[in-house]
Order: structure tokens, then sequence, then C-alpha cells
């Protein structure tokens, strides 16, 4: 009698889940202001969830609220969830002597709104539910 072997087959199978973005603090610090914004709508369009290392200043966060806001269309892009951890004020040595305050940006998390949201954020957590786009 022959021998039967079995051949293993690969199978593609589809798999369902929220792709997360994970931004390093050294490779966002080489961007200006819009390539930043441009590179997190680029990912949140795409239905990923984008995490930066170091959050984006007061500035870049409402600059870009102001061109998601430009960008909504009902079909196609529904908009940003946006949270950051709160700032830090960071004194330093120079900062002393002229009187300013440095302000230390730290983590942000930006997704699709039809797809993040925030169920609670404090100083040190931010717990988010993020939901699997429906296909269809």
């Amino acid at each position: 009698m022959a021998k039967r072997t079995k051949r293993k087959t690969k199978r593609k199978t589809k798999v369902q889940g929220v792709q997360i973005d994970m931004i390093s603090e050294d490779f966002i610090s080489t961007m200006t202001s819009m390539e930043k914004i441009n590179l997190i709508l680029e990912g949140v369009k795409q239905g990923n969830i984008v995490i930066l290392e170091r959050g984006l200043t007061p500035e870049e966060e409402t600059k870009l609220i102001e061109i998601t806001m430009t960008e909504i269309a009902p079909d196609d892009f529904v908009g940003i969830e946006i949270e950051s951890y709160p700032s830090r004020q960071k004194f330093s040595l120079l900062g002393r002597l002229l009187g300013k305050k440095a302000i230390e940006t730290r983590l942000t998390v930006v997704g699709p709104a039809d797809q993040l949201r925030t169920l609670r954020r404090d100083h040190d957590l931010i717990s988010a539910l993020v939901s699997v786009r429906s296909q269809g």
C-alpha cells in the first residue's frame, strides 16, 4: 500500500481587529507639527488607533481638531476621539530665571470617533473601549 502524506496548506484567515500604531518619541520629535497631524489623520482615516509616546502640544491638538472638522464626511470619515494625559509643567533653570514654565506633553491616544470611546481619564490612566468597525 502506498503511504499517504498530508499536505499542509496555508489558509488565509481573515482576522478582525483594530490596528494600533504606537509611535515613539524619537520618531515624532523629528517632525514638524503639520507632519505629526498628517501622520495621525492618515492612520485614523484607515481605522487605526494612534498612540504617541510623547503627546501633542495644546496648539497641535487644537490644529488637529480644526483640520479634522474640515475633513468629516458622514459616509467616509466621522472624526476623531482624542485623549491625552494632562500636561506637566517643567521648570528649567533658565525658565526659572526668565519666569517661564516649559510644558511637557505626555502620551496621546487618537482614534476614529466611531471606534474609540474614552471611559475614564485621570492624571495617570486613560481607560478606553475600542470596537471593531462593522463591515457593510
